[in-house]
């Protein structure tokens, strides 16, 4: 089966601060052991031995004014290496008018989407927006839904709590396509939290423009669970169905705690029961449509 890995960062330490200034906590926990460059070819070896056959490079968080730099850099890779296949990239969505950032973004062949991480929590680690309401901001509604006009689908990371703005950010927007990062990011290892969990992704499950990426479900844990990815995965796609759904490995932030093979192991367990026309859907034929890879 042809496996396409849908979200991955190559990391250049040049252009990315926060890798070489003093090492400060982030969502994912200490990061000594990837403050490094992460070359293509080290994670073309990593993915093509799970085989991997396609890949979605998506924004790495350069600083927001280099953000067409960060394009062109990983245009110039693929034009190098033939990988990635497609790139998603960031604009401000909170700016009086997107549309000339993403003119300018439009020059690069492989751009399929754009993310700016909404994510807020009372966590201040776990903390990446400037608040929890970004979704209900009239400039952002009026500028995520001009991607429509480019053919480009919006990534959208929050958590449950934020759910109901998110839900109504995307009935504002109905002609764009919406991907829900890291399945709606379970952040709380409980019982009580899977249960509100749950009921956040199955109400956006609702809304037939968005499809929900199965990626990242060791950030809180910082370890792999076999156990979680399944019950994770069992959930996301049965209100989703397998037709919105796609993998994706977080790579090479899950170098903290696995490898490639294991990762990409436990999303295959865990869809391993699903009809086989289910699995190609989970593993190519979803992120196919949404970036446009076929």
């Amino acid at each position: 089966m042809g496996v396409t890995d849908a979200h991955f960062h190559v990391w250049r330490q040049a252009d990315l601060p926060w890798l070489t200034g003093p090492m400060v906590p982030r969502i994912f926990g200490p990061h000594e052991a990837i403050r490094r460059d992460y070359p293509m070819a080290e994670y073309r070896a990593e993915a093509g031995a799970a085989g991997v056959t396609r890949a979605v490079y998506v924004q790495a968080n350069w600083p927001p004014e280099r953000a067409e730099a960060e394009v062109a850099w990983v245009s110039g890779l693929a034009a190098e290496t033939g990988w990635p296949h497609a790139i998603v990239g960031y604009a401000d969505m909170t700016v009086a008018d997107v549309r000339p950032a993403l003119d300018r973004l439009a020059g690069f062949p492989l751009l399929r989407g754009i993310r700016q991480q909404f994510h807020w929590h009372e966590n201040p680690l776990y903390r990446f927006a400037s608040g929890p309401e970004l979704c209900a901001d009239r400039r952002v509604r009026g500028n995520v839904s001009r991607l429509a006009d480019y053919g480009l689908a919006f990534e959208l990371q929050v958590f449950a709590s934020q759910m109901a703005g998110a839900c109504a950010l995307v009935d504002a927007c109905q002609n764009v396509s919406f991907v829900l990062q890291h399945a709606g990011m379970l952040d709380k290892d409980s019982e009580e939290g899977f249960e509100a969990w749950a009921r956040a992704v199955a109400e956006l499950a609702e809304r037939p423009n968005v499809c929900a990426k199965l990626s990242g479900f060791g950030t809180f844990l910082r370890r792999l669970d076999p156990a979680q990815v399944a019950r994770i995965t069992a959930h996301t796609v049965s209100v989703f169905g397998p037709e919105r759904c796609l993998w994706g490995s977080n790579f090479p932030i899950e170098k903290l705690w696995t490898d490639y093979a294991a990762l990409l192991d436990s999303h295959r367990a865990a869809a391993g029961a699903l009809p086989r026309t289910a699995q190609d859907e989970i593993f190519n034929e979803t992120a196919g449509r949404v970036y446009r890879l076929h």
